[in-house]
């Protein structure tokens, strides 16, 4: 009996281009053979571009064996390659469509002997990669507990950013984890025994598809031929996100046919802390010569005010493809630019707007408030569960939360309650070489004494742990004498103690993002400077931080609050947006001050945070700010806001009633 296979064939002339897409969208979509650059504003289709480009190469007659679709998601792709499928009768899974890992790990799957694996190699996932860096440092005699080594997952965020950067491992410590640089040569010696056990169990990670995908084809011309013969066209979603890597792999797929579309916002370039590289969206005309450059401007997303803010964000830089995004929508009211006098009444003013747009019939699912970095965001936590205004947290945990919030808060529960067991076994386990049994027989010590604080200055406890675990101990107990023996002091100092102890260095080893936790916990410091009791200090974030709105009232994640830094916000939108802290020093904060590079990418962030909002926009400034000292600190407007013309605004006052 026969077997038949079904192929779908696309009925003649089924898409009106010209019907379908405005003007500047249809010039991109319908470009001839060879390098081209297509800038698509925000807002502006670019997904509908991508898609229509595919569409429009398959009814020329281009096989969809022939067409290669790298995007940065596997959402994104899906979602382009099922609209390509609505708009042309033809199988979507024939076409090479994914991220670049994905793509990777299907050619690799059939040439990984050529770099010495087998092709049934295990693809590893951050834990697992996590334990076997932990196995090597054990096995290279690495002494950990002798002095303050990197974490796994730390050691693994300084081999992977070297790799996708193409840097040295000296170069990625110094960029991520400076404080680690006197341990460099122990470093460099862990990753590459954790290459070498890779191989030698037959394992790849998530890094190793990229490097492993860009280093078949720069070693092995022969596989670099095959695929880009096959690859006739290569289209490449959000080109300004990719890493010199990627940038390398798309030259040598393309480098020969130069049939390469690049589609991005040369403007929404803003990872650079994950490798990515401006230069590479930049510079893509000038390394393709006759590259032709189309640009997307018209904006179906916001009113004609927020983009004419938007684009006087843009008017500042020094750099980049000149674009005016041109709207669609309606006139809406101006963006608002409203100064507070703290943060606590930002927080208070942004609740109570929130609340009376919920009046006026605003989904609450609709209104996102933005921030440059997770620690801004505390204050608004406490206000909004202090108003029972259900949220959501896309930026990470809620604040307190937060491992090291709980950490640093555990301190000073075990000073105000000597009896907390909670507390105590969460920051003994903390103590090098005390596991969850050792931190169980001090905790037997405590809970039978008197008075447990005097206990930590006695033998007992020494006596009753391992010779390994005394040092660690003798820190410790130190650090818990000096908070008993300055108890009467306020919360915020007694922050500032635990931050100057140890525990510091157990969070150099433990994080890699170590800078940004010690910001929340300095922003924890300066909101318990408000209280000069430990006991209501603790009780206020018990009350605040004890019971989610969201299990009170059961309410749906599309009926939230959304809070979210502004890297996590990109390609989202809602109607109604707070961008919050536009102060000097915080946005942009002051470790970009200096670099022309790190200023601009600030610049695009906050065009970026603009551009999420469909209908209204307020900006928030604080114009002081208390120090865990005590003290207070006048902050100036950022200077993103004070490039702006005052047409781009209106500003609001507030006032007691």
């Amino acid at each position: 009996m026969k077997k038949y296979g079904i192929k779908k064939v696309a009925p003649a002339g089924k898409i009106d281009y010209e019907n379908e897409l405005n003007p500047q969208q249809l010039k991109a979509v319908l470009a001839s053979d060879g390098p081209a650059l297509v800038i698509a504003g925000a807002g502006s289709g670019k997904t509908r571009v991508v898609t229509y480009r595919v569409a429009y190469l398959l009814e020329k007659g281009v096989s969809p064996e022939e067409i290669l679709l790298l995007t940065f998601t596997k959402k994104a792709a899906s979602e382009m390659l099922r609209r390509v499928e609505d708009l042309v009768m033809v199988d979507a899974a024939r076409i090479w469509g994914g991220t670049f890992h994905h793509v990777g790990n299907r050619i690799l799957r059939l040439h990984a002997e050529l770099l010495g694996f087998k092709n049934n190699y295990t693809i590893l996932d951050r834990d697992d990669s996590r334990v076997l860096v932990d196995t090597v440092v054990r096995e290279a005699g690495v002494d950990t507990k002798a002095k303050r080594f990197p974490k796994g997952r730390v050691l693994l965020e300084i081999i992977g950013y070297a790799r996708n950067t193409d840097t040295t491992i000296e170069e990625a410590v110094e960029m991520k984890v400076p404080h680690f640089l006197e341990l460099i040569s122990e470093i460099e010696m862990v990753a590459v025994r954790y290459a070498r056990k890779k191989k030698e169990l037959n394992y790849m990670d998530f890094d190793d598809l990229l490097i492993y995908f860009a280093e078949l084809l720069s070693h092995h011309p022969e596989v670099a031929d095959k695929y880009s013969r096959q690859f006739k066209y290569i289209l490449v979603d959000e080109y300004q996100d990719t890493n010199r890597i990627q940038a390398r792999i798309v030259d040598l797929l393309g480098g020969g046919h130069r049939n390469i579309m690049v589609v991005g916002d040369d403007s929404q370039s803003i990872y650079s802390f994950r490798g990515a590289l401006f230069r590479n969206i930049r510079d893509f005309p000038n390394i393709y010569q006759g590259c032709r450059v189309y640009t997307v401007e018209t904006n179906y997303r916001s009113t004609p005010e927020i983009l004419h803010l938007a684009n006087r964000i843009l008017a500042g830089r020094e750099d980049g493809f000149q674009k005016t995004l041109r709207p669609i929508k309606k006139s809406g009211p101006r963006p608002a630019l409203i100064r507070t006098e703290n943060v606590y009444e930002q927080a208070e003013f942004i609740a109570q707007r929130i609340l009376e747009l919920a009046d006026e019939g605003v989904n609450l699912g609709e209104i996102a408030i933005l921030y440059r970095s997770h620690f801004h965001s505390m204050e608004i936590q406490m206000e909004l569960t202090r108003r029972e205004i259900p949220f959501t947290v896309r930026s990470g945990l809620r604040f307190f939360e937060q491992a090291h919030i709980k950490d640093v808060l555990s301190y000073l529960k075990v000073i105000d309650n000597p009896r907390d067991e909670i507390a105590w076994k969460r920051i003994l386990v903390e103590i090098p070489r005390v596991g969850v049994r050792t931190a169980d027989k001090i905790w037997d010590i405590l809970k039978e004494s008197a008075e447990p604080l005097s206990t930590i200055s006695g033998d007992k406890i020494p006596a009753a742990i391992s010779s390994g675990a005394r040092p660690g101990w003798g820190k410790f107990s130190l650090t818990i004498r000096e908070l008993k023996n300055n108890a009467g002091v306020g919360p915020s100092e007694l922050i500032g103690m635990v931050m100057d102890s140890e525990y510091d260095y157990y969070l150099q080893a433990k994080y890699s993002n170590y800078e940004r936790r010690v910001e929340d916990l300095r922003q924890l410091a300066n909101y318990a400077a408000r209280y000069d009791n430990l006991e209501k200090f603790l009780d206020e974030l018990a009350m605040m931080g004890g019971v989610s709105t969201n299990d009170v009232f059961a309410v749906p994640q599309d009926e939230m609050v959304v809070l979210s830094t502004i890297h996590q916000s990109k390609g989202l939108e809602w109607d109604v947006v707070f961008v919050i802290w536009l102060a000097e020093g915080r946005f942009p904060p002051a470790s970009s001050y200096g670099d022309n590079g790190n200023m601009e990418e600030e610049r695009r962030l906050f065009y970026v945070a603009g551009t999420r909002c469909r209908e209204e926009l307020y900006l928030t400034h604080p114009m002081i700010a208390r120090q865990r000292s005590g003290e207070e600190t006048i902050l100036q407007p950022s200077r993103f806001i004070q490039d702006l013309p005052a047409d781009c605004y209106e500003e609001w006052q507030l006032f007691d009633i």
